[in-house]
C-alpha cells in the first residue's frame, strides 16, 4: 500500500530541500572564496619577500688622462672619486650583504661604454655615476641629478653639461665603432638619441628625487632639480641609472667645499640617505 504525503508535508520538504541546497551552494562558495583569498594573501606575501637589493654600481665619473672639470682648489676626477668611496664604505657597513662594485678605485681611465659594461656584467640593481659641474663664468652652483632622456626642459645649458660629459669619448679608441657613430659636438647625433626610451626611467627618476631632496632639505644645498639628458653613460646600462653633478666645482666657494672632507662626506652621507630611501621602496613594493 502506498503512502501518500499530505500536500503541506510534500511542500514543507519542497522548500526544506531547495533551502539545504542553497545553503550548502552558500558554504561551498564561501570555503572556496576564503582559499583562493588566503592563497592569493600568501602569494603576494611572498612576492613581496622574494626580491632583495643585490648590487649597487657605483661610478666615479672621469679619471686618469681624463681629468673632467680642472681648478687650483680640485679637480673633478679626484673629488668624485673620493664621493664614490666614501658613498660605497656607506653603504658596506650598514648593508654588508649588498655588493658593492665600483668602475674605478683609483686614478684609471675607464672607457663610459666599459662603465655600462662593468654595471650590466654584475646584474646591477642600480648604477650611480658621480661628478662635479662646471661653467666658464664660475658664477652658477648647485646640484642636479640626471636620469637619461629629454624632457620638455631641455634647454642649451643642459645640452653643454652633456656635451662636454659626452666629450669624454674623445680620448677612446675608435670611439666611432665603439658607439656607433655617435658625434658627442654633433646635433644630429642627439635627436636620434631622443628615441631611445628607458625602460628604467620611473626609477631613475625616483632615486633622483630622492637625492635632490637630501642635498635640498638636509644639507641646506641649492638643489637646481632632477633633470633628464641624453649622458653616453647612462644609455648603455640596463637598470635604473643616473648621473649626479654634486655642485659646481667651478664655483670657488662650491668648488672648496667638494674639495673639503668634510664637504665629502656630506655629500656621500645624502647619496646614502637617499639610497636607503629608495632601496626600502623598491623592496616594499615588491
Amino acid at each position: 500500500m502506498e503512502f501518500n504525503s499530505p500536500p503541506k508535508l510534500k511542500k514543507f520538504r519542497a522548500v526544506r530541500i531547495i533551502f539545504n541546497t542553497l545553503t550548502l551552494s552558500f558554504l561551498f562558495i564561501s570555503l572556496t572564496s576564503f582559499n583562493f583569498d588566503s592563497v592569493n594573501q600568501q602569494n603576494k606575501k611572498i612576492k613581496r619577500s622574494n626580491y632583495k637589493f643585490k648590487t649597487i654600481v657605483i661610478d666615479a665619473g672621469h679619471g686618469g688622462k681624463d681629468v673632467g672639470a680642472n681648478r687650483a682648489w680640485g679637480t673633478e676626477k679626484r673629488v668624485a672619486l673620493s664621493i664614490a668611496l666614501k658613498f660605497g664604505r656607506l653603504i658596506d657597513n650598514a648593508y654588508p650583504e649588498i655588493k658593492v662594485v665600483y668602475t674605478r678605485k683609483d686614478d684609471s681611465f675607464v672607457e663610459l661604454y666599459e662603465r655600462a659594461n662593468i654595471a650590466n656584467r654584475n646584474k646591477a640593481d642600480l648604477f650611480v655615476s658621480i661628478h662635479c659641474n662646471s661653467n666658464a663664468s664660475g658664477s652658477p652652483y648647485g646640484t642636479e641629478t640626471y636620469a637619461f632622456g629629454i624632457d620638455s626642459k631641455t634647454n642649451k645649458e643642459k645640452m653643454d653639461v652633456a656635451k662636454r660629459e659626452n666629450s669624454v669619448i674623445l680620448l677612446e679608441d675608435n670611439y666611432e665603432k665603439s658607439y656607433d657613430g655617435f658625434d658627442p659636438n654633433s646635433p644630429e647625433s642627439y635627436i636620434i638619441f631622443s628615441l631611445y626610451q628607458n625602460k628604467n626611467l620611473d626609477k631613475s627618476l625616483s632615486i633622483a628625487s630622492k637625492i635632490e631632496n637630501e642635498f635640498g632639505d638636509n644639507d641646506n644645498r641649492y638643489s637646481r632639480g632632477v633633470r633628464q639628458e641624453r649622458f653616453l653613460v647612462l644609455r648603455y646600462t640596463n637598470m635604473p641609472a643616473i648621473l649626479v653633478e654634486t655642485g659646481f666645482i667651478s664655483n670657488r666657494e662650491e668648488g672648496k667645499y667638494l674639495a673639503s672632507d668634510d664637504g665629502q662626506d656630506e655629500v656621500a652621507a645624502s647619496l646614502f640617505r637617499a639610497f636607503k630611501s629608495y632601496k626600502k621602496e623598491l623592496e616594499m613594493a615588491n
